[in-house]
C-alpha cells in the first residue's frame, strides 16, 4: 500500500517516513500542498494520504477540497490530517473540507496506526465494490459463453461506429457469420462440443482481427463482425482472413474433431451512402443467406444500396461446393 506523506517540516516528514516504512508501506513524500496535489492527480496516486494542515502553496484543506470536487468513485483517496492544534472549530474545519480523519502533532505511533485501519478498510472495500461492478457490467454486456459481446452491446457498438464514420467520412464495414452444419455437431457429439466449437470459433477469429474491430454473438451459432475504417474491399478481405483461420484446421473436442467451417455475409457502409444499422444487417443477413446456398464455406458481399437479391445476381465462388442441405444450416 503507498501512502503520500505532505508536510513542509522536514523533522515531522522524515519521523513519519521512517515510521510507515517500518510497518511495510511504500512512501511517497511531497514538501507542500501544490506538490501534494499534483501527486494525487496522477493515474497511480497513493490511496492514502497524510497531509500537514499549514503547508506552503496549498494547505491540507484546501487539498482536500480540491480532491474531493474532482470525485471518482473508484479511485477515492484517505485523507488523514495533521494539526498542531486540537481545538474543536479547527477539527470540524478540516473534516468538512474533505478529510477522513485527523491526528494532532506531535503524533503517538499507536495513535497513528490505529487511525490509517479505517483507511485500510475502505479501500479493500472500495477495491471489492469496483470489482463486483465491473463483474456486473461484464455480465451485462458480454456473452456468457464465448465471453465476446452480446448481442444488444454489438448492436450498440454498430450504431457508434456508424455515427463516428459519418462524422470523420470513412466507412463501416460488417460481417455477419454463421457456422456451417452446427446443428449436427450438437447432434453427433453434444451440446458440450457444440460449446467447445463456438468457443473455439471465436478464437480463430479473434486471432485474425485487428485489435479495433469488434465481434459479438448475434444469436445462437452467428456472429457479428464490425470493422471501422474498411471500405468493399478491405472488408472482403478481413472476411475471407476469418474463414480461412476457421477451416485450416479440424476443430479437437473430447467427444472427437471435425472440420468445421463458416459462411460470411459481408457488406460495407459508406460515407454518404443512406443506411442504417438495420438495413446493413438486412443486406448482409441476405449475403449470408446467398452464401448458404451456394454453398457454404464462402464470403459473399453486397453493396450498401443492395434491396433483394437472387440466386442469378450472385456470381461464382470458387472456394466451398454445394450439398444440397438447407441454406438455414
Amino acid at each position: 500500500m503507498r501512502i503520500l506523506i505532505a508536510d513542509d517540516s522536514i523533522v515531522s516528514r522524515h519521523l513519519l517516513d521512517a515510521t510507515l516504512r517500518k510497518w511495510g508501506y511504500e512512501v511517497v513524500v511531497a514538501c507542500d500542498g501544490n506538490e501534494a496535489w499534483q501527486i494525487l492527480q496522477s493515474p497511480d496516486a497513493p490511496k492514502i494520504a497524510i497531509l500537514d494542515w499549514v503547508m506552503p502553496g496549498m494547505t491540507g484543506p484546501e487539498v482536500c477540497r480540491k480532491v474531493r470536487e474532482r470525485g471518482s468513485e473508484e479511485k477515492y483517496t484517505y485523507i488523514l490530517l495533521l494539526s498542531a492544534t486540537s481545538q474543536r472549530e479547527d477539527l470540524i474545519e478540516g473534516m468538512e473540507s474533505g478529510a477522513d480523519d485527523y491526528l494532532t502533532k506531535p503524533f503517538d505511533q499507536h495513535e497513528l496506526k490505529v487511525r490509517l485501519r479505517p483507511g485500510l478498510r475502505i479501500i479493500a472495500l472500495q477495491h471489492e465494490l469496483v470489482s463486483a461492478r465491473e463483474e456486473l457490467r461484464d455480465q451485462a454486456t458480454k456473452d456468457f459463453l464465448t465471453r465476446v459481446w452480446n448481442r444488444s452491446s454489438i448492436l450498440d457498438i454498430l450504431q457508434k461506429e456508424l455515427g463516428r464514420g459519418a462524422r470523420e467520412k470513412r466507412p463501416v464495414g460488417l460481417v455477419l457469420a454463421d457456422l456451417d452444419h452446427f446443428k449436427s455437431v450438437n447432434d453427433t457429439f453434444g451440446h458440450f462440443a457444440g460449446d467447445a466449437v463456438l468457443r473455439e470459433f471465436v478464437r480463430r477469429t479473434a486471432g485474425s482481427m485487428r485489435p479495433y474491430d469488434s465481434l459479438g454473438r448475434y444469436g445462437g451459432e452467428e456472429f457479428l463482425i464490425v470493422l471501422p475504417g474498411c471500405d468493399e474491399e478491405m472488408t472482403r478481405n478481413q472476411a475471407e482472413r476469418m474463414r480461412e483461420a476457421l477451416a485450416k484446421e479440424p476443430m479437437s473436442f473430447n467427444e472427437g474433431s471435425r472440420l468445421i467451417t463458416c459462411s460470411y455475409g459481408a457488406t460495407a457502409w459508406l460515407p454518404g451512402v443512406p443506411g442504417e444499422d438495420e438495413t446493413l444487417i438486412r443486406i448482409t443477413d441476405d449475403a449470408l443467406y446467398q452464401a448458404k446456398r451456394v454453398g457454404r464455406n464462402r464470403v459473399m458481399f453486397l453493396p450498401p444500396t443492395a434491396s433483394t437479391v437472387t440466386t442469378a445476381d450472385v456470381p461464382p465462388v470458387a472456394v466451398g461446393a454445394a450439398d444440397g442441405t438447407s441454406p438455414g444450416e
